[in-house]
């Protein structure tokens, strides 16, 4: 999610919890608004059950640092905000503190497409507590969401096994923001293109297409759609061959594939969309064999996931590329990562020493003495990490 795609980009700063905006109440009127913390934000259990998660969202943040501010408009709003027991939410002068705010914090962050572990720092903020705490909710939604789909976008390409997957998730994941996202997060962790086009103009990253049922629909035969479909597109021509029957669809590819080859053109590929995708595409495979169309590809789409791409390859189906959609950009096994954003150390000013904090829960895995004390640690993995 790019912070400027959908909304103003100052709209960051009310992207947040109400909570983060009354701590920060709390700690201006406390005397504390300068007062040194330091949060990191890590998950604690196993997504998708991997040993690992692929590291996301991360480029994003300066940007997030940047655009924390709030607008006249921003302000009225939480003016306006009623307490449950009557009066003002937020006072005036904290309000006034609010106008001319900006943040200077300084984040320590795993590089994106690196590998994270339960419980390791992903992201480490440090400055003013106050400021720190502003950025809690959008750090984790931002830095959640797209390691949980880089985690899960590594997995079907591992699955693939060296084939290209074009992530085909638009339409299915949660918003314009959700799929913007996906896209982003899906390249980041290996996908080879995207079916998003706005994705693909803001984040650079190839788009693919073919065409869906409905122009095949559109004409009186399939084979007419397919040859208006080569005669409209000669340098970008996948087939879809399921709309009716594969075994038919395929054979009218077969027909288009040698028009063009007689005008010095090449079929690209067919797409199969459901069905037996094994089963058709060894028979697909067979016939443009057969008929000394060795080059054109086999890709295959329809609810895949890395357990089905698996199966596919392990029953030696001849596919050549693969369409990744509804269950990568919802991540539709495990719809959270979990990450949480924990106060690890304090200090009263910069020329202070750090003081560890813990928190401790009757349920022992919220517990964070592990991170505590991470300061020092953070900023040694970090370094190795950047090291290598």
């Amino acid at each position: 999610m790019a912070l400027t795609d959908i909304s103003h980009p100052t709209d960051i700063a009310m992207l947040t919890d109400l909570y983060e905006l009354t701590m920060a109440q709390g700690l201006w009127e406390s005397g504390k608004a300068n007062e040194q913390g330091c949060f990191t934000a890590f998950y604690r259990d196993h997504p998708f059950g991997s040993a690992y998660a692929v590291m996301c969202g991360t480029a994003e943040l300066p940007e997030l640092v940047e655009n924390l501010r709030f607008t006249p408009e921003d302000i009225d709003y939480l003016a306006s905000l009623q307490a449950p027991a009557g009066g003002s939410m937020f006072k005036p002068a904290f309000l006034d503190y609010l106008r001319n705010f900006r943040a200077h914090v300084n984040i320590d962050a795993v590089p994106e497409g690196e590998l994270v572990f339960p419980r390791e720092p992903m992201v480490r903020v440090t400055g003013p507590a106050l400021e720190c705490q502003l950025l809690e909710t959008a750090l984790l939604n931002i830095v959640g969401f797209q390691t949980l789909v880089a985690t899960k976008t590594a997995r079907v390409v591992l699955a693939a096994d060296g084939r290209p997957v074009a992530e085909f998730g638009l339409r299915r994941a949660q918003g314009p923001d959700g799929g913007l996202a996906v896209a982003r997060a899906s390249y980041v962790a290996g996908c080879s293109s995207t079916s998003n086009v706005l994705a693909g103009r803001r984040y650079g990253i190839p788009v693919f297409g073919t065409h869906a049922h409905s122009w095949v629909m559109s004409f009186d035969s399939e084979l007419e759609a397919f040859r208006a479909f080569a005669k409209s597109s000669p340098k970008n021509c996948t087939l879809l061959i399921d709309t009716y029957d594969v075994r038919e669809g395929c054979e009218h590819a077969i027909t288009v594939a040698k028009e063009m080859e007689a005008v010095g053109e090449r079929l690209s590929a067919i797409r199969i969309d459901s069905g037996d995708l094994a089963k058709l595409s060894k028979y697909v495979r067979a016939r443009f064999d057969a008929e000394g169309l060795p080059y054109v590809g086999i890709s295959v789409s329809n609810d895949l996931d890395e357990y089905t791409i698996q199966s596919l390859l392990d029953q030696g189906a001849p596919i050549d590329s693969f369409g990744v959609g509804t269950k990568l950009a919802t991540c539709y096994d495990q719809p959270a990562l979990g990450g949480v954003y924990k106060l690890s150390a304090r200090r009263a000013s910069e020329a202070d020493p750090w003081t560890p904090v813990v928190k401790l829960s009757e349920q022992p895995y919220k517990r964070t003495i592990r991170v505590c004390n991470a300061c020092a640690v953070i900023t040694t993995a970090l370094a190795a990490r950047s090291a290598t």
